[in-house]
Protein backbone atom coordinates (compact mmCIF):
# COMPACT_ATOMS: atom_id res chain seq x y z
CA UNK A 1 0.00 0.00 0.00
CA UNK A 2 1.38 3.42 -1.00
CA UNK A 3 1.73 5.92 1.84
CA UNK A 4 -0.92 8.63 1.57
CA UNK A 5 0.06 12.21 0.84
CA UNK A 6 -2.31 15.01 -0.06
CA UNK A 7 -2.44 15.70 -3.82
CA UNK A 8 -2.96 19.41 -3.10
CA UNK A 9 -1.83 22.15 -0.75
CA UNK A 10 -3.58 22.72 2.56
CA UNK A 11 -5.85 25.80 2.65
CA UNK A 12 -4.05 28.72 4.28
CA UNK A 13 -6.42 28.78 7.26
CA UNK A 14 -6.33 25.01 7.88
CA UNK A 15 -4.51 24.09 11.10
CA UNK A 16 -5.17 20.35 11.27
CA UNK A 17 -7.76 17.97 12.63
CA UNK A 18 -8.47 18.56 16.32
CA UNK A 19 -7.04 22.10 16.47
CA UNK A 20 -9.25 25.18 17.06
CA UNK A 21 -10.00 27.17 13.93
CA UNK A 22 -9.39 30.93 13.64
CA UNK A 23 -12.84 31.57 15.10
CA UNK A 24 -12.36 29.34 18.10
CA UNK A 25 -15.65 29.81 20.01
CA UNK A 26 -18.59 32.14 20.05
CA UNK A 27 -16.99 34.21 22.83
CA UNK A 28 -13.42 33.72 21.53
CA UNK A 29 -12.30 31.71 24.57
CA UNK A 30 -10.66 28.36 23.81
CA UNK A 31 -11.53 25.63 26.32
CA UNK A 32 -8.49 24.15 28.02
CA UNK A 33 -9.34 20.82 26.38
CA UNK A 34 -8.22 22.29 23.07
CA UNK A 35 -5.06 24.02 24.21
CA UNK A 36 -1.63 22.53 23.41
CA UNK A 37 0.65 20.92 25.97
CA UNK A 38 4.33 19.99 25.99
CA UNK A 39 5.42 16.75 27.63
CA UNK A 40 9.19 16.90 27.43
CA UNK A 41 9.74 17.71 23.72
CA UNK A 42 6.46 16.10 22.61
CA UNK A 43 3.89 18.77 21.74
CA UNK A 44 0.24 17.72 21.96
CA UNK A 45 -2.21 19.77 19.89
CA UNK A 46 -4.96 19.26 22.48
CA UNK A 47 -5.39 17.42 25.80
CA UNK A 48 -7.27 14.36 24.49
CA UNK A 49 -5.36 11.07 24.34
CA UNK A 50 -6.43 7.64 23.10
CA UNK A 51 -5.75 5.26 25.97
CA UNK A 52 -3.96 1.97 25.19
CA UNK A 53 -6.52 -0.78 24.51
CA UNK A 54 -5.63 -4.34 23.53
CA UNK A 55 -7.02 -5.46 20.17
CA UNK A 56 -6.13 -9.18 20.36
CA UNK A 57 -5.75 -9.21 16.58
CA UNK A 58 -2.25 -10.51 15.85
CA UNK A 59 -2.21 -13.76 13.89
CA UNK A 60 -0.33 -17.04 14.29
CA UNK A 61 1.22 -16.25 17.68
CA UNK A 62 3.43 -13.76 15.85
CA UNK A 63 2.84 -10.52 17.77
CA UNK A 64 2.81 -8.77 14.39
CA UNK A 65 0.45 -5.85 13.88
CA UNK A 66 -1.52 -5.85 10.64
CA UNK A 67 -4.07 -3.89 8.60
CA UNK A 68 -6.60 -4.05 11.45
CA UNK A 69 -4.23 -2.01 13.58
CA UNK A 70 -3.46 0.37 10.70
CA UNK A 71 -7.13 1.23 10.18
CA UNK A 72 -7.96 1.17 13.90
CA UNK A 73 -5.26 3.61 15.01
CA UNK A 74 -5.40 5.82 11.92
CA UNK A 75 -9.11 6.45 12.48
CA UNK A 76 -8.35 8.12 15.82
CA UNK A 77 -5.66 10.24 14.18
CA UNK A 78 -8.09 11.39 11.49
CA UNK A 79 -10.53 12.19 14.28
CA UNK A 80 -8.23 14.72 15.91
CA UNK A 81 -6.76 12.95 18.96
CA UNK A 82 -3.51 14.55 20.14
CA UNK A 83 -1.75 11.32 21.14
CA UNK A 84 -2.52 7.68 20.41
CA UNK A 85 -0.91 5.07 22.64
CA UNK A 86 -0.57 1.61 21.13
CA UNK A 87 -2.01 -1.27 23.07
CA UNK A 88 -0.14 -3.24 25.74
CA UNK A 89 2.81 -4.60 23.73
CA UNK A 90 4.81 -7.50 25.11
CA UNK A 91 8.56 -7.15 25.52
CA UNK A 92 8.88 -10.94 25.76
CA UNK A 93 6.83 -13.56 23.96
CA UNK A 94 5.74 -15.15 27.24
CA UNK A 95 4.71 -11.68 28.45
CA UNK A 96 1.64 -11.49 26.21
CA UNK A 97 -1.79 -11.46 27.81
CA UNK A 98 -3.01 -13.74 25.02
CA UNK A 99 -1.60 -15.46 21.95
CA UNK A 100 -3.19 -12.72 19.81
CA UNK A 101 -1.40 -9.83 21.54
CA UNK A 102 1.07 -7.45 19.94
CA UNK A 103 4.78 -7.81 20.62
CA UNK A 104 8.05 -5.97 20.32
CA UNK A 105 10.42 -8.75 21.40
CA UNK A 106 11.95 -9.07 17.92
CA UNK A 107 13.13 -6.77 15.14
CA UNK A 108 10.57 -8.40 12.84
CA UNK A 109 7.88 -6.36 14.61
CA UNK A 110 9.38 -3.03 13.54
CA UNK A 111 8.23 -2.70 9.86
CA UNK A 112 4.50 -3.14 10.57
CA UNK A 113 4.64 -0.63 13.41
CA UNK A 114 6.55 1.86 11.27
CA UNK A 115 3.81 1.71 8.66
CA UNK A 116 1.14 2.53 11.23
CA UNK A 117 3.23 5.25 12.86
CA UNK A 118 3.85 6.92 9.49
CA UNK A 119 0.10 6.96 8.88
CA UNK A 120 -0.63 8.51 12.29
CA UNK A 121 2.11 11.11 11.90
CA UNK A 122 0.65 12.16 8.54
CA UNK A 123 -2.32 13.57 10.51
CA UNK A 124 -0.02 15.57 12.83
CA UNK A 125 -0.82 13.25 15.71
CA UNK A 126 1.72 11.95 18.21
CA UNK A 127 2.02 8.22 18.85
CA UNK A 128 3.22 6.20 21.82
CA UNK A 129 3.59 2.58 22.82
CA UNK A 130 2.82 0.82 26.08
CA UNK A 131 5.60 -1.65 26.91
CA UNK A 132 4.31 -4.51 29.01
CA UNK A 133 4.74 -7.98 30.49
CA UNK A 134 1.62 -9.78 31.71
CA UNK A 135 3.36 -12.04 34.24
CA UNK A 136 0.89 -14.39 35.95
CA UNK A 137 -2.00 -12.98 33.89
CA UNK A 138 -0.47 -14.18 30.60
CA UNK A 139 -1.48 -17.13 28.38
CA UNK A 140 -5.22 -16.50 28.15
CA UNK A 141 -7.88 -16.34 25.45
CA UNK A 142 -8.87 -12.97 23.96
CA UNK A 143 -11.61 -11.69 26.30
CA UNK A 144 -14.38 -11.85 23.70
CA UNK A 145 -13.88 -15.62 23.17
CA UNK A 146 -15.27 -18.49 25.23
CA UNK A 147 -13.01 -19.50 28.10
CA UNK A 148 -11.32 -16.12 28.35
CA UNK A 149 -11.40 -16.01 32.14
CA UNK A 150 -8.96 -18.87 32.60
CA UNK A 151 -5.40 -19.69 31.62
CA UNK A 152 -4.49 -21.75 28.57
CA UNK A 153 -2.10 -24.39 29.88
CA UNK A 154 1.28 -25.01 28.28
CA UNK A 155 0.25 -28.48 27.06
CA UNK A 156 -3.08 -27.33 25.58
CA UNK A 157 -3.62 -29.02 22.18
CA UNK A 158 -4.30 -25.64 20.57
CA UNK A 159 -0.64 -24.73 21.00
CA UNK A 160 -1.75 -21.32 22.27
CA UNK A 161 -0.60 -21.69 25.87
CA UNK A 162 2.69 -21.36 27.72
CA UNK A 163 4.18 -21.37 31.20
CA UNK A 164 3.50 -18.16 33.11
CA UNK A 165 5.87 -16.43 35.52
CA UNK A 166 5.56 -14.01 38.40
CA UNK A 167 7.30 -12.66 41.48
CA UNK A 168 5.84 -15.48 43.60
CA UNK A 169 3.91 -18.71 42.91
CA UNK A 170 0.54 -17.13 43.64
CA UNK A 171 -2.22 -17.43 41.06
CA UNK A 172 -4.45 -14.48 40.15
CA UNK A 173 -7.65 -16.51 40.55
CA UNK A 174 -8.78 -20.12 40.79
CA UNK A 175 -9.08 -20.34 37.00
CA UNK A 176 -5.57 -19.04 36.35
CA UNK A 177 -2.27 -20.93 36.35
CA UNK A 178 0.14 -20.83 39.27
CA UNK A 179 3.12 -18.84 38.01
CA UNK A 180 6.71 -20.02 38.26
CA UNK A 181 8.64 -17.77 40.63
CA UNK A 182 11.14 -15.74 38.65
CA UNK A 183 14.82 -16.15 39.44
CA UNK A 184 17.16 -13.17 39.69
CA UNK A 185 18.39 -14.07 36.21
CA UNK A 186 14.78 -14.11 34.93
CA UNK A 187 14.23 -10.65 36.40
CA UNK A 188 17.42 -9.30 34.83
CA UNK A 189 16.41 -10.76 31.47
CA UNK A 190 13.00 -9.07 31.72
CA UNK A 191 14.62 -5.73 32.55
CA UNK A 192 16.84 -6.22 29.50
CA UNK A 193 13.75 -7.04 27.41
CA UNK A 194 12.15 -3.71 28.37
CA UNK A 195 15.40 -2.00 27.36
CA UNK A 196 15.46 -3.83 24.03
CA UNK A 197 11.80 -2.92 23.52
CA UNK A 198 12.68 0.73 24.04
CA UNK A 199 15.46 0.51 21.46
CA UNK A 200 13.05 -1.02 18.95
CA UNK A 201 10.47 1.65 19.81
CA UNK A 202 13.05 4.28 18.92
CA UNK A 203 13.73 2.57 15.60
CA UNK A 204 9.98 2.45 14.90
CA UNK A 205 9.65 6.21 15.35
CA UNK A 206 7.46 6.42 18.46
CA UNK A 207 7.21 9.79 20.21
CA UNK A 208 6.44 8.36 23.64
CA UNK A 209 6.90 5.22 25.73
CA UNK A 210 4.62 4.23 28.59
CA UNK A 211 5.84 1.51 30.96
CA UNK A 212 2.85 -0.57 32.04
CA UNK A 213 3.04 -0.97 35.82
CA UNK A 214 -0.71 -1.28 36.38
CA UNK A 215 -3.74 -3.57 36.08
CA UNK A 216 -2.19 -6.59 37.75
CA UNK A 217 0.48 -7.28 35.15
CA UNK A 218 4.04 -8.24 35.99
CA UNK A 219 5.41 -4.96 37.37
CA UNK A 220 2.21 -4.40 39.36
CA UNK A 221 2.57 -7.95 40.72
CA UNK A 222 6.00 -7.04 42.08
CA UNK A 223 4.72 -3.80 43.61
CA UNK A 224 1.89 -5.40 45.57
CA UNK A 225 2.40 -7.26 48.87
CA UNK A 226 -0.49 -9.58 47.97
CA UNK A 227 1.26 -11.02 44.91
CA UNK A 228 4.91 -10.54 45.93
CA UNK A 229 6.05 -12.74 48.82
CA UNK A 230 9.74 -12.82 47.89
CA UNK A 231 12.46 -12.63 50.53
CA UNK A 232 15.28 -11.38 48.29
CA UNK A 233 16.08 -7.86 47.06
CA UNK A 234 12.89 -7.83 44.92
CA UNK A 235 10.44 -8.55 47.74
CA UNK A 236 9.50 -7.78 51.31
CA UNK A 237 10.01 -4.09 52.01
CA UNK A 238 8.41 -1.30 50.00
CA UNK A 239 11.76 -0.32 48.49
CA UNK A 240 12.48 -3.89 47.44
CA UNK A 241 9.04 -4.34 45.87
CA UNK A 242 9.39 -1.20 43.73
CA UNK A 243 12.97 -2.10 42.76
CA UNK A 244 12.09 -3.82 39.47
CA UNK A 245 10.07 -0.81 38.30
CA UNK A 246 12.88 1.63 39.11
CA UNK A 247 15.41 -0.61 37.38
CA UNK A 248 13.21 -0.91 34.29
CA UNK A 249 12.74 2.86 34.17
CA UNK A 250 16.48 3.44 34.48
CA UNK A 251 17.24 0.80 31.86
CA UNK A 252 14.69 2.18 29.40
CA UNK A 253 15.82 5.77 29.94
CA UNK A 254 19.43 4.74 29.26
CA UNK A 255 18.48 4.08 25.62
CA UNK A 256 15.41 6.31 25.22
CA UNK A 257 16.66 9.86 24.48
CA UNK A 258 16.37 12.39 27.30
CA UNK A 259 14.36 14.73 25.08
CA UNK A 260 11.71 12.08 24.32
CA UNK A 261 8.75 11.60 26.65
CA UNK A 262 8.68 8.62 29.01
CA UNK A 263 5.72 7.72 31.21
CA UNK A 264 4.49 5.05 33.58
CA UNK A 265 0.94 3.79 34.16
CA UNK A 266 0.17 2.97 37.78
CA UNK A 267 -2.72 1.26 39.51
CA UNK A 268 -2.93 3.84 42.28
CA UNK A 269 -5.30 1.73 44.36
CA UNK A 270 -5.73 -2.06 44.37
CA UNK A 271 -9.25 -1.87 45.85
CA UNK A 272 -8.51 -4.52 48.49
CA UNK A 273 -7.86 -4.21 52.21
CA UNK A 274 -4.32 -5.57 52.20
CA UNK A 275 -3.02 -4.61 48.76
CA UNK A 276 -1.19 -1.70 47.16
CA UNK A 277 -2.94 1.55 48.07
CA UNK A 278 -2.86 5.28 47.48
CA UNK A 279 -0.37 5.83 50.30
CA UNK A 280 2.04 3.45 48.53
CA UNK A 281 1.45 5.26 45.25
CA UNK A 282 2.24 8.64 46.79
CA UNK A 283 5.48 7.29 48.24
CA UNK A 284 6.43 5.83 44.84
CA UNK A 285 5.60 9.05 43.02
CA UNK A 286 7.75 11.04 45.44
CA UNK A 287 10.67 8.78 44.56
CA UNK A 288 9.97 9.00 40.82
CA UNK A 289 9.75 12.77 41.10
CA UNK A 290 13.11 12.89 42.85
CA UNK A 291 14.83 10.59 40.36
CA UNK A 292 13.65 12.85 37.54
CA UNK A 293 13.48 10.31 34.71
CA UNK A 294 9.70 10.17 34.18
CA UNK A 295 7.75 12.83 32.25
CA UNK A 296 4.19 11.51 32.71
CA UNK A 297 2.38 9.58 35.42
CA UNK A 298 -0.78 7.89 34.13
CA UNK A 299 -3.19 7.24 37.01
CA UNK A 300 -5.39 4.15 36.80
CA UNK A 301 -6.37 1.51 39.38
CA UNK A 302 -7.17 -2.13 40.10
CA UNK A 303 -6.49 -5.33 38.21
CA UNK A 304 -4.26 -7.23 40.64
CA UNK A 305 -6.91 -8.99 42.69
CA UNK A 306 -9.91 -11.02 41.58
CA UNK A 307 -11.55 -9.90 44.85
CA UNK A 308 -11.32 -6.18 44.14
CA UNK A 309 -14.35 -4.05 44.99
CA UNK A 310 -14.65 -1.00 42.72
CA UNK A 311 -17.53 1.47 42.83
CA UNK A 312 -17.67 2.51 39.19
CA UNK A 313 -18.90 6.00 38.41
CA UNK A 314 -18.02 8.77 35.93
CA UNK A 315 -14.44 10.00 36.41
CA UNK A 316 -14.01 7.59 39.34
CA UNK A 317 -10.20 7.52 39.01
CA UNK A 318 -9.69 11.27 38.67
CA UNK A 319 -9.20 11.80 42.45
CA UNK A 320 -6.05 9.67 42.16
CA UNK A 321 -4.62 11.98 39.50
CA UNK A 322 -5.58 15.01 41.58
CA UNK A 323 -3.67 13.64 44.58
CA UNK A 324 -0.62 12.95 42.42
CA UNK A 325 -0.79 16.48 40.97
CA UNK A 326 -0.75 17.86 44.50
CA UNK A 327 2.31 15.78 45.39
CA UNK A 328 4.20 16.88 42.29
CA UNK A 329 3.35 20.54 42.85
CA UNK A 330 4.60 20.60 46.45
CA UNK A 331 8.25 21.05 47.47
CA UNK A 332 10.29 17.86 47.23
CA UNK A 333 10.76 15.95 50.47
CA UNK A 334 14.05 14.30 51.31
CA UNK A 335 12.60 10.84 51.90
CA UNK A 336 13.46 8.42 49.13
CA UNK A 337 16.61 10.23 48.04
CA UNK A 338 18.72 7.35 49.26
CA UNK A 339 17.25 4.96 46.72
CA UNK A 340 19.82 4.83 43.96
CA UNK A 341 20.13 1.08 43.43
CA UNK A 342 22.71 0.51 46.18
CA UNK A 343 22.46 -3.26 45.77
CA UNK A 344 25.84 -4.54 44.62
CA UNK A 345 24.16 -7.20 42.49
CA UNK A 346 22.42 -4.63 40.29
CA UNK A 347 23.22 -4.75 36.60
CA UNK A 348 21.04 -1.90 35.46
CA UNK A 349 21.06 -1.44 31.72
CA UNK A 350 23.78 -4.02 31.19
CA UNK A 351 23.55 -6.27 28.18
CA UNK A 352 23.83 -9.94 29.06
CA UNK A 353 24.15 -12.65 26.44
CA UNK A 354 22.44 -15.13 28.77
CA UNK A 355 19.24 -13.12 28.39
CA UNK A 356 19.24 -13.63 24.65
CA UNK A 357 19.48 -9.92 23.87
CA UNK A 358 19.76 -9.40 20.13
CA UNK A 359 19.74 -5.61 20.09
CA UNK A 360 22.59 -3.20 20.77
CA UNK A 361 22.07 0.05 22.63
CA UNK A 362 21.12 3.08 20.56
CA UNK A 363 24.41 4.89 20.03
CA UNK A 364 22.76 8.25 19.39
CA UNK A 365 20.97 8.36 22.74
CA UNK A 366 21.70 11.28 25.04
CA UNK A 367 20.15 10.48 28.41
CA UNK A 368 21.22 13.92 29.69
CA UNK A 369 20.38 15.31 33.10
CA UNK A 370 17.13 14.48 34.94
CA UNK A 371 14.11 16.60 34.12
CA UNK A 372 13.08 19.34 36.49
CA UNK A 373 10.12 18.91 38.84
CA UNK A 374 7.98 21.39 36.92
CA UNK A 375 8.06 19.30 33.77
CA UNK A 376 6.30 16.17 35.05
CA UNK A 377 2.69 15.78 33.87
CA UNK A 378 -0.25 13.73 35.15
CA UNK A 379 -3.05 12.00 33.25
CA UNK A 380 -6.36 10.52 34.30
CA UNK A 381 -8.51 7.83 32.72
CA UNK A 382 -11.70 5.90 33.45
CA UNK A 383 -15.34 6.42 32.45
CA UNK A 384 -14.72 9.86 30.96
CA UNK A 385 -17.12 10.20 28.07
CA UNK A 386 -17.94 13.86 27.46
CA UNK A 387 -16.24 17.11 26.62
CA UNK A 388 -17.71 18.75 29.70
CA UNK A 389 -16.14 16.10 31.94
CA UNK A 390 -12.76 16.56 30.29
CA UNK A 391 -12.95 20.33 30.58
CA UNK A 392 -13.94 20.24 34.25
CA UNK A 393 -10.99 17.95 35.07
CA UNK A 394 -8.55 20.27 33.30
CA UNK A 395 -10.03 23.53 34.60
CA UNK A 396 -9.92 22.23 38.18
CA UNK A 397 -6.27 21.28 37.75
CA UNK A 398 -6.88 17.61 38.55
CA UNK A 399 -4.87 16.40 35.54
CA UNK A 400 -2.87 17.76 32.62
CA UNK A 401 -4.26 15.41 29.99
CA UNK A 402 -7.21 13.04 29.81
CA UNK A 403 -7.02 9.54 28.37
CA UNK A 404 -10.19 8.23 26.79
CA UNK A 405 -10.73 4.56 25.98
CA UNK A 406 -14.11 2.97 25.33
CA UNK A 407 -15.67 6.21 24.15
CA UNK A 408 -13.22 6.19 21.23
CA UNK A 409 -14.27 2.63 20.39
CA UNK A 410 -17.87 3.80 20.23
CA UNK A 411 -16.94 6.83 18.16
CA UNK A 412 -13.42 7.24 16.70
CA UNK A 413 -14.30 10.88 16.05
CA UNK A 414 -15.14 11.65 19.67
CA UNK A 415 -12.86 14.70 19.57
CA UNK A 416 -15.36 16.32 17.19
CA UNK A 417 -18.17 15.41 19.62
CA UNK A 418 -16.26 16.92 22.55
CA UNK A 419 -15.69 20.12 20.57
CA UNK A 420 -19.40 20.44 19.82
CA UNK A 421 -20.25 19.93 23.50
CA UNK A 422 -17.80 22.68 24.46
CA UNK A 423 -19.02 24.99 21.70
CA UNK A 424 -15.60 25.24 20.12
CA UNK A 425 -14.98 25.26 16.40
CA UNK A 426 -12.12 22.96 15.44
CA UNK A 427 -10.80 21.89 12.09
CA UNK A 428 -12.01 18.54 10.78
CA UNK A 429 -10.07 16.34 8.42
CA UNK A 430 -10.39 18.07 5.04
CA UNK A 431 -12.15 15.16 3.36
CA UNK A 432 -14.80 15.25 6.09
CA UNK A 433 -15.68 18.93 5.65
CA UNK A 434 -19.34 18.07 5.03
CA UNK A 435 -19.64 16.79 8.61
CA UNK A 436 -19.17 20.36 9.84
CA UNK A 437 -22.34 21.50 8.12
CA UNK A 438 -25.58 21.45 10.04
Amino acid sequence: MQEFTYPYKYPNNYKGSGIPSNLSTIDEVVPKTFTPLEINNMVLKNRIVVSPMCQYSCKNNSGLMNDWHLIHYSSFAKGGAALIIFESTAVQQEGRISYADAGIWDDCHIPAMKKIINSIHSYDTCVGIQLSHAGRKASTQPPFLEGSRKSIEKNDPSGNGWEVVGPSPIRYSDNMSIPIEMSIKDIQCTIQAFKDGAIRSLKCGFDFIEIHAAHGYLINQFLSPTSNKRTDEYGGSFINRIRILLEIIESVRSVWPRNKALGVRLSCEEWTNDGWNMEDTIHLVEILNQLGTIDLIDCSSGGNSSNQKINLSPMYQTPFANSIKNIINTPLRTSGNNYKNNNNNNNIGSSTDSCGSSTDSASSTDSGSPRTKSQIKVSTVGLITSGNEIESILQDGKADIVMVGRQFLRNPFSVYQFANELNVKIDYQLQYYLAQRK
